[in-house]
C-alpha cells in the first residue's frame, strides 16, 4: 500500500493532535526532530566531503525553527553551515534556537547581498523559508531570495515543501506584494525532505525524496490511513519512491 499524500488542512490536523493534551509533543520536540531529520537527509544525499559549505535559508516561522535545528546538528555532523535569516522570529523558541547555533559560531546572515554573495561560496543550499501554510504574495526580501536561488546551479535540499510552491497544487505563479504583475519563478530542488507525511503539491515531485519525523504515533497513523514506511535501522529518515504516483488523496 502506498503512502498517503496529504492535503494543507490533514498536515494541520495532525500537527494540531501531536501538539494536543492526547498527542502530548511540544513544538519543541516537534522542531528538534524535523531539523535532525533534514540535516540526515542532507547528510545522506550530499557527503560531507564534497558538500562541506551548507547555506541554510530561513524564514521566520516554523519552517525557519526546523532549519535552525538542522544547522545546529549539520555543524555536529562536520558540515559547515551558513544561516541566512533576514527576519527572526519574535518568539522565545526562535531566540534560544538562534542562541544554539550562536554559540557554535555558525555564522549568521541578515542582508540578502550577504546572501547572494554566500551562495557562490556555498556547496549546497538547505531551504527551509516557507513551509506548507504559505500563501502568496512574496514579501521582501523573498522575492530577492528566491530569484537568487532559482538563479544559482548549487543543488537544493527542500524542507517539507519547496519554497513558493502551493501545498497542493505545486510549483505555481508568484507574484511580489508590490507589483502583483511581477512574476517570481519557482525552483525545483534536487532533494526533498517531506516531514510526517508528503504534502499533495509534491505528488509529481522526481528528485530523490526522503520522508523524515519517525515520531508519528501508530494509532494516529493508522487513523488517517498514512501508510508511512517503515524506518531503517536507527535512521531518522527513509527514502520515497521519486516518482510520486500511485497515492490517496485527502
Amino acid at each position: 500500500m502506498s503512502i498517503r499524500y496529504i492535503s494543507q488542512k490533514l498536515a494541520q490536523q495532525i500537527d494540531e493532535e501531536l501538539m494536543s493534551a492526547s498527542g502530548a509533543f511540544s513544538l519543541d520536540q516537534l522542531m528538534e526532530l524535523a531539523g535532525l531529520s533534514c540535516a540526515q537527509a542532507l547528510s545522506k544525499s550530499f557527503n560531507v566531503e564534497s558538500h562541506r559549505r551548507v547555506m541554510v535559508a530561513c524564514g521566520p516561522g516554523n519552517q525557519g525553527g526546523d532549519g535552525l535545528v538542522a544547522a545546529r546538528h549539520l555543524h555536529h555532523f562536520k558540515y559547515k553551515p551558513t544561516i541566512y535569516l533576514p527576519k527572526p522570529g519574535s518568539k522565545d523558541i526562535y531566540k534560544r534556537l538562534l542562541q544554539q547555533c550562536e554559540n557554535l559560531d555558525i555564522p549568521i546572515l541578515k542582508d540578502v547581498e550577504e546572501f547572494k554573495k554566500g551562495l557562490g561560496e556555498s556547496d549546497v543550499i538547505l531551504d527551509a523559508i516557507f513551509g506548507f501554510s504559505f500563501a502568496p504574495p512574496l514579501r521582501e526580501p523573498f522575492d530577492q531570495v528566491l530569484n537568487a536561488i532559482t538563479s544559482t546551479s548549487i543543488p537544493i535540499v527542500s524542507v517539507d515543501i519547496p519554497s513558493g510552491w502551493s501545498v497542493t497544487e505545486g510549483p505555481q505563479p508568484l507574484y511580489t506584494e508590490k507589483d502583483s504583475t511581477q512574476k517570481i519563478k519557482t525552483f525545483e530542488p534536487e532533494v526533498l525532505v517531506s516531514l510526517t507525511a508528503p504534502k499533495e503539491g509534491v505528488r509529481g515531485f522526481r528528485g530523490r525524496h526522503w520522508l523524515g519525523g519517525r515520531f508519528v504515533p501508530d494509532a494516529l497513523a493508522k487513523k488517517f490511513e498514512l501508510n508511512i514506511p517503515e524506518y531503517p535501522g536507527v535512521d531518522q529518515v527513509v527514502e520515497l519512491p521519486s516518482s510520486g504516483t500511485q497515492s490517496s488523496k485527502q
